[in-house]
């Protein structure tokens, strides 16, 4: 029977050392963030404690992916099965799942606007009677029914969907296999729980968990077998592999942003800068035209109901409905302005980096108090517990603020609400932001000019309204003293905090909605200062000091201090405002935003990566030791190998291999071979451990004898069998392993692994360069990298935990100061 290939390795010293196997798995290990790094400037903490060894558990769940498939013989005998065709079927999938993104767009932004009128709506007598306590036991009970299912089916039914699901889908494009983000369960509790969310009044947002949808929609349409009355409908089964599978998710990822924010091309870049780690001009063609599709449809269906009622229309696009965020006044721009553009961006950057900090802190603290409850049901209930009370929270100030705060007269009143004309504006019309104001009227005058003394209440129309409306209030032009330095600290305080305290709890929410209110609420502080100081200006030259224009730059700002997007930012800033005159200083201050907020934190969500132990890789490594970066052009692929291997045999016995699976849990073995007896066995290629399973489960593969006139009679498996990426049944999958290990009989039976051998698997020599190695293991989203001495023989074997700059900064730093501590004995020497 075959033995373990016993490895070896040249040290430094010129002598060989032997590497004994070790029934180590092949997972990932441990993250310790002890530094912080973002794509530019990178704070560095030199902290030196590693994670405990329960956190090491939790890291080790997550295995990788391949990006490409395995280029085995059975492989190419099926690409040669395959007839050339044009892309026809992959651009027809793309647009079936841009027209499903943008129909569950509509619904979202449908149901959730529905939702909120009734909800305030059945209170409208209380608030006008003055009744501020049986307002908040109304909305208080309406948002709790509202939470409760929402929070329970994210945290019982569906726990991939929270909060946002964003930075799971993003591991996964990186090349981190994740369970259960693309299930049906989840898209089911994620678009409910999302809905519920929002609606009930917490200050969050459904961008997150609609990216996480479109993702969802990608994946299912491209790889799930379709199935009606039993009869199997024609699928695209060539796209069932884990290159298209990306490319499916990466294209739904941004439908769903083009839907939600009516920004196609927007959609296009954030992909590009946030989401994909894999990109192509072709992808990005195919993307652009899922998004185009995604905006196309919701903007249709937009046209003709307005509430789920049919108004006609239908093809008509107003621009009030199809820009979110419609800026109709653009002003000319002075250099002058770009002065408070530069302190709007430091100030996101700071702003930014300080929200970065404390909702880590708050989810560290939320993980470590949920997992002191040893019981998991009640661990669950907490969960939802939480929600409960940061809506409890959300409601109070939501209602009783605007108490304490006058009504102020409407200026400019066909503006103040986009969506219906003044004309149709009558005494039985009420709005959120009127609260407990008198209801005004309307009256035209002689002069064809329409006048009113409506009046609205400041708070409310910052905290009651929905977000999105909030911002449009926020970004109006020729407003200038619409909204009082009081209302607005009050709105950016609560709204900071409770937006901060919700991101991270178990439901489905996204934060850019928070986000864009945050930064837009300081931005008009920073423009009614200046109104303060300088007074409303009317003459062109000076039109540019007006509030509603730093808001939008404020809004962009405070997003990029967050999330550290730049050119996607920009370009959405610009559709959803449709302001092209305010491009420069947006693009000024989103820079110096980004500048600023990576000097102390990493993105949010590069932050909520590590927090969830998601094995991400950077473009670029970047390591640390001792407060010092280190290059990594100075290692070698053997200062971060591990080296004891398990190697196989082109031809290997059955009960071995089952011995071996039953007691690892490595996730690919080199293969090694001899051309001729007497010489030393070699690197052949890799073979994974569901290729395995696949060829054990086949016992009509198996030979009684080892000689090469074997090999013409045993069947090969085809493609199509061997190439699965779900494990088998774990426990007939166990039985079939203790057979083999135990029956006499497969001891003498041996299987040819030469057909299903990954021929082309990348290697390097143990003395390659680390930092290129790093490159050729992400750029080709590897899944194990073979190391090999200079008679490429296997020596090692790299993975993705061993090029996460955690493991990076563990291994190099403990061997610099083996190097330094070597340096100190030869000077003393």
């Amino acid at each position: 029977m075959p033995t373990l290939l016993s490895c070896k390795r040249c040290t430094n010293d010129g002598e060989e050392e032997m590497l004994l196997a070790e029934d180590r798995p092949d997972l990932i290990e441990s993250l310790d963030p002890r530094c912080n790094s973002s794509n530019s400037s990178r704070s560095c903490s030199g902290r030196a404690n590693f994670l405990q060894e329960k956190e090491r558990e939790r890291l080790s769940v997550h295995e990788s992916l391949d990006y490409l498939p395995s280029h085995s013989s059975v492989y190419k005998k099926w690409l040669q099965g395959q007839n050339y065709r044009m892309d026809w079927d992959r651009w027809l999938v793309m647009g079936i799942i841009g027209i499903i993104v943008g129909t569950v767009g509509f619904l979202i932004h449908q149901i959730i606007d529905y939702l909120i009128k009734l909800k305030w709506e059945l209170v409208k007598n209380y608030i006008q009677d003055g009744n501020f306590h049986m307002t908040w036991v109304y909305i208080l009970g309406i948002g709790l029914a509202m939470i409760i299912v929402s929070s329970g089916l994210v945290v019982f039914f569906c726990p991939a969907g929270a909060p946002s699901g964003l930075p799971e889908v993003i591991g996964f494009l990186n090349g981190a296999s994740i369970q259960h983000i693309f299930n049906i369960r989840t898209f089911g509790g994620t678009f409910v729980s999302c809905v519920l969310a929002v609606a009930s009044g917490l200050f969050c947002g459904p961008e997150g968990p609609m990216i996480h949808l479109g993702a969802i929609i990608g994946y299912g349409l491209s790889q799930s077998k379709l199935k009606i009355l039993g009869m199997n409908l024609p699928s695209f089964t060539r796209f069932w592999n884990s290159a298209d599978k990306r490319n499916f998710v990466t294209a739904g990822a941004g439908a769903g942003i083009a839907s939600v924010f009516h920004a196609p091309v927007g959609g296009l870049l954030f992909t590009l800068e946030e989401v994909a780690s894999f990109w192509d001009i072709k992808l990005a063609w195919q993307t652009f035209f899922c998004c185009m599709t995604a905006a196309f449809t919701t903007d249709l269906i937009s046209s003709s109901l307005c509430g789920f009622v049919y108004r006609g229309q239908v093809g008509f696009f107003k621009a009030e409905m199809r820009i979110l965020f419609w800026v109709k006044n653009l002003l000319d721009m002075s250099v002058l302005a770009f002065i408070p553009a530069i302190f709007l961006g430091v100030l996101g950057g700071l702003l930014g980096a300080l929200f970065v900090f404390l909702n880590i802190r708050i989810n560290r603290l939320r993980m470590w108090f949920f997992n002191t409850i040893p019981k998991t049901s009640l661990r669950k209930t907490a969960k939802l517990l939480e929600s409960v009370l940061v809506l409890v929270l959300t409601i109070t100030a939501t209602v009783y603020l605007p108490y304490f705060f006058h009504c102020t007269p409407v200026k400019n009143l066909p503006e103040f609400e986009p969506s219906i004309k003044p004309e149709n504006i009558s005494q039985s019309t009420w709005h959120i932001s009127e609260y407990n104001c008198p209801q005004g009227t309307i009256e035209t005058g002689p002069d064809g000019a329409k006048y009113s003394n409506q009046t609205f209440n400041e708070a409310a129309a910052l905290l009651a309204e929905n977000g999105m409306r909030g911002i449009t209030y926020l970004f109006r032009r020729g407003t200038h003293e619409e909204f009082g330095y009081a209302s607005l600290f009050t709105a950016l305080v609560f709204y900071f905090l409770l937006s901060c305290l919700t991101a991270g709890s178990a439901i489905a929410s996204g934060l850019v909605i928070p986000m864009l209110y945050t930064g837009a609420l300081y931005g008009r502080i920073v423009g009614l200062i200046l109104v303060s100081i300088l007074g409303v200006q009317t003459d062109e030259r000076s039109a540019w000091i007006d509030p509603g224009l730093f808001a939008a730059v404020g809004a962009a700002s405070f997003f990029s201090g967050v999330s550290r997007l730049t050119i996607s930012l920009t370009v959405i800033m610009v559709e959803i405002t449709n302001d092209v005159q305010s491009l420069l200083l947006i693009m000024l201050a989103v820079m110096l935003a980004k500048m600023v907020g990576d000097w102390f934190t990493m993105s949010l969500y590069s932050s909520l990566l590590k927090l969830k132990s998601i094995p991400y890789l950077d473009a670029e490594p970047f390591v640390c030791h001792r407060k010092k970066w280190l290059n990594l052009e100075l290692f070698a692929a053997r200062d971060v190998m591990k080296l004891h291997v398990r190697v196989l045999h082109v031809r290997e016995n059955i009960a071995f291999l089952a011995q071996l699976l039953a007691n690892t849990s490595h996730s690919g073995f080199p293969v090694v071979y001899k051309s001729k007896p007497d010489q030393a066995e070699v690197f052949l290629g890799t073979i994974t451990r569901l290729e395995l399973c696949v060829l054990l489960e086949n016992e009509a593969v198996f030979e009684k004898e080892t000689t090469e006139d074997s090999e013409s009679c045993t069947p090969l498996l085809s493609y199509q069998k061997i190439r699965v990426e779900k494990p088998p049944n774990q426990q007939q999958m166990t039985m079939l392993l203790g057979r083999y290990t135990t029956d006499p009989q497969y001891q003498q039976r041996f299987i040819n692994l030469e057909p299903y051998i990954n021929k082309s698997a990348v290697s390097v020599q143990a003395h390659f360069s680390l930092q290129r190695t790093y490159i050729i293991f992400r750029s080709l989203g590897l899944r194990h990298l073979t190391v090999v001495d200079l008679q490429n023989q296997v020596v090692g074997i790299i993975t993705r935990k061993d090029l996460i700059s955690f493991q990076l900064e563990e291994k190099l730093g403990l061997q610099q100061s083996s190097n330094q501590l070597h340096s100190d004995d030869e000077l003393l020497d």
